[in-house]
């Protein structure tokens, strides 16, 4: 039962390990790219924990031998290998919107949240693929708080030349 609680322990910490240093300790021992997939440090984490802690279980609450309890260690300790295997996939090739640009602008609705002198900068408040974005904006006329307005230019990051919507 020893051996069996040793590997529960040493699995655990070597997922601390590869949780804390990620792909640090790959790159340090030169196993970069190689320990991909299957042979990734949280699946042999997941395995190794697994086996042991298991194999203690069945060999702690049952009248099964050794054999038994490793067998069994194996078979759950495979399973949660695959489990964390598919899960890492998930999480590392999880596609993400695309990440709006200032040409994204262009056309957006908003309203202005500081009064815009004639050729000056005032702020406005529109709305991105859903996010509102405070931004410095420039107008050819003059636009007053709480007007509505519609972007027609990007003039950097950070800022946009609008005109007001007319109703």
């Amino acid at each position: 039962m020893t051996i069996f609680l040793g590997l529960g322990i040493v699995g655990v910490a070597l997922l601390a390990l590869s949780l804390i240093f990620g792909n640090l300790l790959e790159g340090l021992f030169g196993l970069d790219g190689l320990l991909d997939g299957w042979l990734s440090l949280p699946v042999v984490a997941g395995f190794v924990s697994m086996l042991g802690f298991t194999g203690a279980i069945v060999l702690g609450t049952s009248g099964l031998g050794v054999g038994a309890a490793t067998a069994i260690g194996i078979a759950t300790g495979a399973a949660a290998g695959w489990l964390t295997w598919k899960l890492s996939r998930a999480l590392m090739c999880g596609q993400t919107a695309a990440t709006p640009r200032d040409d994204d602008l262009v056309g957006a609705a908003g309203s202005v949240i500081t009064a815009i002198p004639s050729q000056g900068y005032g702020e406005v408040l529109v709305r991105v693929a859903g996010q509102p974005m405070k931004l410095a904006a420039k107008s050819a006329e003059p636009v007053m708080r709480g007007t509505e307005i519609w972007v027609e230019a990007t003039l950097s990051s950070t800022s946009v030349a609008v005109r007001p919507i007319e109703r």
